[in-house]
């Protein structure tokens, strides 16, 4: 394609999101010219390695716009007597209708100042998350007369109101989704099901390469690991209660990494199921950080399930992590986890919720070294198979219909 593109994104850099900025990495190596639009500034205090090696300027819009007034006005005045206002400004208010929220005013006011801002070889606009950033997208693309896309992944599919995916399924060129089960309910509510294409993720093998064989646990606490923020959709508080009915012949320790606004009660909880002094709260992690505590651990642990709201997980991309990893991987039947996790083959699914399931899948675990060896060396396989980072980056480079080409080898990376 010729011109630039404008990645819309909710909070960059994000510790959580590295499946995001693998992805503009793996464009840019292609020949992509990005930008990134940020609709919020970072909080994490850490960075992960590969956000130093993106190339793409970066830029913030107004998070609230009483924060910024005079830009979002200048913005407004700018677009107010312009042609495509109306147009832009009507399906703003079609949606205001059925969603009057300040929410609803402040994406449709950092839509008036991207619009304006967005330099003129911006050639589409691209958002990742089909709820706020995609709503942005939408609008800013009205007024530039741009064409836009966008890459949906899990708590935007299933919290976002039918109508709303309905409208921007409509106007947007193509979609792609990280699981099968998102391709499908987005598909169903498309114009036509060809804008939704299946991509997952992937995992960048150069960043995780396989580590030494292990060697069996020898009377030492085995360590069972979880990665992922303390949020109700991760399940932390199904993982205490399964690590509270382990035998107490049973060795073991756990570690978990993540912040989180459940974190607290979470520490309190495992203080009451007695399990204080064999817990471990790391807090955030980088990638290299993280890396060593995969191949330190004995097995990993995510009981992913359905919060309250409606918010889930797609198909996370810490169990790719801890499986090319070589870790057996203890996960339930959600999502699109059973998409990576084949009960029983490639790791131990539970029904989303079941403590009792859970916990005897990790007695399981602990209880029998060669089954726990056989599944990990089957999950690690399937990962190397067939959700490396590659072949997903070819779909949607086409989509973004760049020509192929040689991309930089690992070794010639920054």
């Amino acid at each position: 394609m010729t011109g630039r593109v404008a990645f819309v994104l909710k909070g960059y850099p994000r510790l959580s999101e590295t499946f995001i900025a693998q992805e503009i990495r793996a464009l840019e190596r292609r020949g992509l010219e990005i930008e990134i639009v940020s609709l919020r500034r970072p909080t994490d205090v850490k960075r992960h390695a590969i956000h130093g090696e993106i190339t793409a300027r970066v830029w913030y819009l107004p998070e609230y716009l009483f924060s910024e007034p005079r830009r979002a006005f200048r913005a407004w005045r700018h677009w107010r007597g312009q042609a495509a206002y109306p147009r832009a400004r009507a399906a703003f208010l079609a949606d205001l209708r059925r969603d009057p929220s300040a929410n609803r005013i402040r994406r449709f006011g950092q839509a008036l100042v991207l619009a304006r801002e967005l330099g003129a070889d911006i050639a589409r606009i691209h958002a990742h998350f089909l709820h706020t950033p995609a709503s942005v997208a939408r609008y800013a693309a009205l007024l530039r007369g741009l064409p836009w896309s966008c890459s949906a992944h899990a708590k935007d599919i299933w919290t976002t109101p039918a109508w709303e995916k309905r409208e921007k399924l409509a106007s947007l060129d193509w979609l792609t989704t990280c699981t099968e089960a998102g391709r499908a309910h987005l598909a169903a509510l498309a114009p036509s099901p060809t804008k939704v294409s299946l991509v997952y993720h992937g995992l960048d093998l150069a960043r995780f390469p396989a580590p030494e064989p292990r060697s069996a646990r020898r009377g030492t606490p085995a360590v069972i690991l979880s990665v992922g923020r303390a949020v109700p959709k991760k399940g932390l508080d199904d993982v205490l209660d399964a690590l509270a009915r382990i035998p107490p012949d049973h060795a073991w320790r756990f570690v978990h990494v993540g912040g989180g606004p459940l974190l607290a009660g979470l520490k309190w909880r495992a203080a009451q199921l007695g399990l204080g002094d064999r817990v471990q709260w790391l807090g955030a992690r980088d990638q290299g950080e993280l890396l060593a505590l995969y191949r330190s651990a004995d097995i990993f642990v995510l009981a992913s399930r359905m919060a309250p709201d409606g918010d889930r997980d797609g198909l996370p991309n810490v169990l790719m992590e801890a499986q090319s990893q070589g870790l057996p991987c203890i996960s339930t039947r959600f999502s699109g986890i059973p998409e990576l996790i084949e009960d029983g083959v490639t790791g131990l699914l539970a029904e989303p919720g079941d403590v009792q399931a859970l916990g005897t899948a990790i007695v399981r675990l602990l209880s029998d070294d060669a089954f726990a060896a056989g599944l990990a060396r089957a999950g690690q396989a399937r990962i190397r198979a067939r959700f490396s980072l590659d072949p997903g980056i070819e779909v949607i480079r086409a989509l973004f219909e760049l020509e192929p080409r040689p991309c930089a080898s690992p070794s010639t990376r920054r």
